[in-house]
């Protein structure tokens, strides 16, 4: 990633840094919120940006749904550039299966419906469409006859998404990020990313991309600031504000932030509206504040962060630097104690003495409360002070290097292990740091076994090698 948003400080934007710190503070607090990273944005500026190790800037993060808002914007693109219309029926570009596809209802969903997530289903058919057809996604879902006539109910549906970027890749006869790298990711400066494919090759569309924190953070940007970028419209004005309006109801909670509208793969939100994605991927723009909020993490509870930056990040906006008691120097001593705090943030380690680690050494088994049970055996080995250890998998082998007291990461993990009271069992905590997810892995040296959990179970399944950022076509992995 190229830095391409400059950096400033909060006080110079007329944001009170100690509602940042408060906001982190309250992050770190709650339960079943677990953050990762946070950029904050004002008029263009990045103005606090924080990982919490063992994750970094320079890492990617698999965005999960957050996916969905850049598949939106190379569905926009392609509406620009004349290759379709929001008005085309879907079935007009699978001509393969129109003598199929009879129903009235499937045959008038239009890509803005896809987009809208209005296809005239009531419930997510992903499962379903599978069913039908494992192997071709689209006609699966084509195959399930909407509930309703498209336009008039929304439904949070994996397919709409799926079908949607097919159909941008038919019609431009390129990849997703092959059609988006010269007219977005090379602009905004977004060079490292990966995206997730199904089993035939394509990229999902709906979710596997991994990207770092600040690609997040620049796509805000380019929609607060209506599609332009550097001089340059990358994408329509038109399509911005077609994209970020409510296009269907989807609730009437007003304390929630997933019923107050749904655009293009956007939510519309009690304030401004968003991306997001699983466990706390989340683009938040504030356009009537010049704000957007760049988050990851593996948060269980994402209502909670969301209601976190309402309480403590938007009082702090546009709070006058002279209203901090002390004036102009207690404001300078504010940011730098917000830059100090966020150069400092840690995901706490396992608590371990490293005179112990060679007592767990050997095969272990899967013991009766393991969990996953793709893992099928632990090996621990230790060699001239290095101990090693490693996850078996069928054919795949994950090897880590636990640290005691600390993180240590190697490759696309990172480890941190520690001993229980009487010191029968060994903890190991391995965190997959392209992803939000945690394995917790406990070894009964007595007994021999092992037992392996998830704190938040990955969405697009084992093996383990595959939790990272993929490479190219050929990495597609699968079960073994």
């Amino acid at each position: 990633m190229h830095r391409s948003l400059p950096r400033s400080t909060p006080s110079a934007h007329v944001i009170d840094a100690r509602g940042i710190s408060a906001f982190i503070t309250a992050l770190e607090d709650a339960q079943d919120v677990e953050p990762h990273s946070l950029m904050l944005l004002r008029d263009g500026h990045v103005l606090a940006e924080g990982w919490w190790a063992p994750y970094s800037s320079d890492r990617v993060h698999l965005l999960y749904s957050l996916s969905k808002s850049f598949t939106s914007t190379a569905a926009g693109l392609a509406v620009d550039e004349g290759l379709m219309s929001l008005d085309d029926s879907v079935i007009s570009h699978f001509p393969e299966l129109d003598a199929e596809i009879t129903d009235t209802r499937t045959r008038s969903i239009r890509i803005r419906h896809l987009l809208a997530m209005a296809s005239g289903h009531r419930t997510e058919t992903l499962d379903r469409a599978l069913d039908i057809d494992a192997e071709h996604l689209v006609r699966g879902f084509l195959l399930l006859p909407p509930d309703e006539t498209p336009g008039t109910v929304f439904a949070y549906n994996q397919p709409c998404t799926y079908t949607l970027a097919r159909i941008v890749e038919r019609v431009t006869g390129q990849s997703l990020t092959d059609y988006l790298r010269p007219r977005l990711l090379d602009p905004l400066g977004i060079d490292d990313v990966g995206w997730i494919r199904d089993g035939s090759g394509y990229e999902l569309g709906f979710s596997g991309l991994h990207a770092q924190t600040e690609a997040i953070a620049v796509l805000g940007q380019l929609y607060l600031q209506g599609g332009e970028w550097g001089g340059r419209q990358l994408v329509s004005s038109a399509w911005v504000d077609e994209a970020t309006r409510s296009q269907v109801s989807n609730g009437t909670n007003t304390a929630s932030d997933w019923e107050q509208g749904y655009g293009f793969q956007f939510w519309m939100a009690r304030h401004g509206y968003r991306g997001d994605g699983a466990y706390g991927q989340f683009c938040v723009i504030l356009p009537e504040h010049g704000v957007v909020l760049a988050l990851t993490g593996q948060s269980i509870d994402m209502q909670r962060v969301l209601d976190l930056a309402w309480e403590h990040l938007l009082p702090a906006i546009g709070r006058p630097a002279d209203s901090n008691t002390g004036g102009h120097q207690a404001v300078d001593e504010a940011d730098a104690a917000l830059a100090a705090r966020l150069a400092s943030l840690a995901l706490s380690p396992l608590d371990g003495d490293p005179d112990n680690r060679n007592r767990a050494t050997g095969s272990f088994e899967p013991g009766p409360d393991n969990r996953v049970r793709s893992v099928t055996r632990v090996d621990a080995a230790a060699d001239d002070g290095s101990w090693t250890v490693t996850l078996v998998e069928g054919a795949n082998r994950i090897d880590v290097t636990p640290g005691f007291g600390e993180w240590v990461t190697s490759d696309a993990t990172s480890a941190s292990a520690g001993w229980n009271s009487d010191g029968s069992r060994l903890s190991i905590d391995v965190i997959f740091i392209e992803t939000p997810h945690r394995l917790h892995l406990t070894v009964d040296v007595g007994a021999s076994t092992f037992a392996a959990r998830w704190e938040t179970d990955p969405l697009h399944g084992p093996p383990l090698a595959a939790l990272r950022k993929p490479v190219a076509p050929a990495d597609v992995l699968s079960p073994s």
